[in-house]
């Protein structure tokens, strides 16, 4: 499903990662593992093409991809059901009603975005990935905010739903998802830091 080779990436033209390899089979995850700054979410987005690759290859099917980063990105004055539907016509599907109660949204249907707590917040963010219906995800830090409760909704979404249907994902995180995954540190693919004339660890 997903297949990275020789895969390297930079923020703001400095390389941070290089080299990089991994395939991820349908209905399998990936977690990604490594200190801040080593370029978790640098990789995640050149992955999911939001930004250019320095060298490699990321192959998964067209049209597949999609990548939720720390923002929410929810519509503040949109109901919570007004949100999922906006995602559900983007994509031109239908918003399946059990959707809500997967992400414990129930009783929150009718709330604005912008009157929920963070938690509530990442909950509907993360739902928008129930309906867009994207089968390769890469995720970046998913449970932000998130207590234990929310934290175990997610992951038993993410195990028995999305990648029992077929779909994979890459996901970085400190956290343990409870999901039988393999890990890739990825400390040993660090750009040097002379590459392309410097590094400033600050941004990267």
């Amino acid at each position: 499903m997903l297949s990275v080779e020789n895969f390297a990436c930079a923020r703001g033209g400095v390389p941070v990662l290089t080299g990089v390899n991994f395939e991820v089979a349908a209905g399998t995850a990936l977690i990604l593992r490594g200190p801040n700054g080593i370029g978790k979410t640098t990789l995640l987005r050149s992955l999911a093409g939001l930004q250019p690759a320095i060298e490699g290859v990321a192959v998964f099917p067209e049209d597949e991809g999609a990548y939720a980063s720390h923002a929410d990105g929810i519509k503040t004055a949109l109901s919570v059901t007004e949100n999922l539907k906006f995602w559900a016509d983007v994509h031109g599907a239908d918003l399946p009603d059990e959707i809500f109660e997967t992400f414990d949204l129930s009783d929150l249907r009718d709330r604005l975005g912008g009157t929920l707590s963070a938690g509530q917040k990442r909950r509907l963010g993360l739902a928008r990935l129930g309906v867009i219906g994207r089968k390769v995800l890469f995720l970046d830090e998913p449970t932000v905010s998130l207590d234990g409760f929310s934290v175990k909704l997610f992951a038993d979404w993410l195990r028995h739903q999305h990648l029992a249907s077929g779909g994979v994902a890459v996901i970085a995180t400190h956290i343990d998802l409870g999901i039988d995954a393999p890990e890739l540190e990825l400390t040993p693919f660090k750009a040097a830091l002379d590459a392309s004339g410097g590094s400033d660890e600050a941004f990267l």
